[in-house]
């Protein structure tokens, strides 16, 4: 898989400039940046759905792609999903078998027309299609939804690895994924690891999972416009590729940006002595002595010397200060800086519970018997895909109903949730318009949106569904820490969002003045994780402390 100088605009606005770089075959090649930088407008020129403004690409001919939002369908039913998916894998042995029975009614050209067929369908492994399609949606932890539900009845997680388990089976030449891990439990991303790093043909994938990058990426192409060998000035051209993983290059990069910074300091230092030089030659040595009565041509004899002196000392620090200007580094571009908490957050006071809940159930779902959430509560939710934990944050935000049991809520308790998919009621509307439509336009003002560090100055008046998703999920972010709850409830906090928004985003929620309940497969996360943790087991049952 071949790019070359692919460019690409929308609008008045760059998002790929002259990205070069090479994905081999049996090579995993993690594509990082942050939100917006375009990971997934890349994928979607690669997989021929977009058409780049300029420059090549050369790929196989048979690409499989994820996408980081699966599409619904209103008429696709789980059984045609997966049928659909391996159509062209018993497409090719159709072709097998035709091209066989050619060859066996002696058809001079069959010889070729055989040994083409029987290369796609070795590829493919069309004998083991069966065996596999049991195996694969096993792992993913789609086995037991019932083949006669419509697509877009299932949950987004569902037909997530659903889609992942149809593009599996049908086992492309090269795969293109956009956030894989987004909603898979450890069983599941340990399969898409293997799978992986058993794949013959070239695998790009987009990716905010820090430890999956680690564990599967053979390579890195980091898209940061701030910050690329091709582009060291920062205007967004280019791409910069690092052959190891990512807590390699997350060192080199510190590193380098350390190098940049430096560099940048001294030529400023550097700059400021000459042009002070320039300024202060002609007064430091102009002749000023005192003249005797024998001395009477010294004086205009040592004048014109100095003169040349200082006209050369000037000449040199000028032609020094024209180079140094003309091939100096910029500054660094300050990144997009998560700004933390912000402050105002109002105690509720007390240390009496904040919600309590005691032999709750959510039929089919969940069953609590007992869980307090204290101001001071860290609690980390785990478990397997569908086991509840989703279904938990709603049961303590209030938007699920219960059949029996208890659920006590302090009173005047703020509760934020911040949900897994994000929507806007209107799409046209620009993230600064939602937050002082949501906030009010005093708060708003008081704590401006572009102060918390989560959306760029140039996407403030943007309409939302131009934004990633990633980019969208900051905004929801920024409309619960402008008004920051008693408890914050997030339901898998880092899928979507940049690596290093996450990792700000858990130092800060480590400092948080409330509770903080979260839920995640996020395995970086769960390894800092220093609070109180509950698993949620297959049946959906949660006791604290346990």
């Amino acid at each position: 898989m071949r790019l070359d100088g692919v460019s690409r605009r929308f609008g008045d606005r760059r998002v790929l400039t002259d990205v070069s770089f090479v994905v081999p075959p049996g090579s995993r090649t993690g594509l990082i940046g942050e939100n917006g930088a375009g990971k997934s407008t890349l994928l979607r020129i690669v997989a021929g759905v977009d058409d780049p403004d300029g420059g090549t690409i050369a790929s196989p001919r048979r690409i499989g792609m994820l996408w980081q939002e699966v599409p619904r369908s209103a008429s696709t039913t789980v059984g045609g999903l997966l049928d659909a998916a391996t159509d062209e894998v018993r497409a090719l042995e159709r072709d097998l078998s035709d091209a066989a029975d050619a060859l066996a009614d002696g058809d001079p050209s069959a010889a070729e027309r055989y040994a083409a067929a029987l290369d796609a369908a070795e590829r493919a492994d069309v004998w083991s299609l069966a065996a596999r399609l049991d195996v694969v949606l096993d792992a993913l932890g789609v086995a037991d939804v019932d083949r006669s539900r419509l697509v877009s009845d299932v949950s987004g997680g569902q037909r997530s690895r659903l889609a992942l388990a149809g593009l599996l089976l049908s086992r492309p030449d090269a795969l293109l994924l956009d956030e894989p891990t987004n909603h898979l439990d450890d069983v599941a991303v340990a399969f898409l690891r293997d799978e992986l790093v058993g794949w013959n043909g070239p695998v790009l994938f987009a990716s905010h999972d820090r430890a999956f990058l680690d564990e599967v990426a053979t390579g890195l192409v980091d898209l940061d416009p701030a910050r690329t060998p091709s582009d060291p000035r920062g205007t967004g051209a280019g791409v910069a590729v690092f052959g190891g993983g990512f807590s390699d290059y997350l060192a080199v990069k510190a590193a380098e940006r350390d190098r940049w910074e430096r560099r940048f300091r001294e030529e400023e230092q550097r700059l400021r002595e000459l042009r002070e030089t320039v300024s202060g030659t002609g007064e430091s040595l102009r002749f000023t002595g005192v003249r005797r009565d024998n001395d009477k041509y010294i004086g205009p004899f040592k004048g014109a010397k100095v003169e040349a002196q200082i006209s050369r000392r000037i000449g040199n620090a000028e032609r020094r200060i024209e180079d140094l200007e003309a091939h100096r580094v910029e500054a660094p571009p300050t990144p997009l800086a998560f700004a933390g908490i912000p402050a105002g957050f109002g105690s509720i006071g007390g240390g009496e519970p904040l919600v309590s809940v005691r032999d709750a159930v959510v039929p089919g779902r969940l069953r609590v018997e007992r869980l307090d959430v204290k101001p001071d509560t860290r609690l980390l939710v785990t478990g397997a895909n569908g086991a509840g934990k989703s279904t938990l944050l709603a049961l303590l935000a209030g938007t699920v109903a219960t059949d029996g049991g208890r659920v006590a809520r302090r009173k005047g308790l703020r509760i934020g949730l911040l949900e897994q998919d994000v929507s806007f009621a209107d799409p046209s509307a620009s993230p600064r318009t939602v937050y002082e439509k949501a906030l009010g336009e005093e708060r708003a003002s008081r704590i401006p949106l572009a102060g918390l560090g989560l959306v760029n100055a140039t996407d403030l008046d943007r309409p939302v569904s131009q934004l990633s998703v990633g980019q969208q999920r900051r905004v929801a972010l920024a409309l619960i820490l402008a008004r920051p709850p008693h408890v914050f409830l997030l339901d898998e906090p880092t899928n979507h969002l940049s690596l290093a928004l996450a990792t700000d985003l858990e130092d800060a929620l480590g400092a948080y003045p409330g509770a903080v309940v979260i839920a995640s497969h996020d395995r970086w996360l769960r390894r800092r994780w220093a609070g109180e943790e509950i698993v949620i087991n297959r049946g959906g049952s949660v006791v604290q402390g346990v």
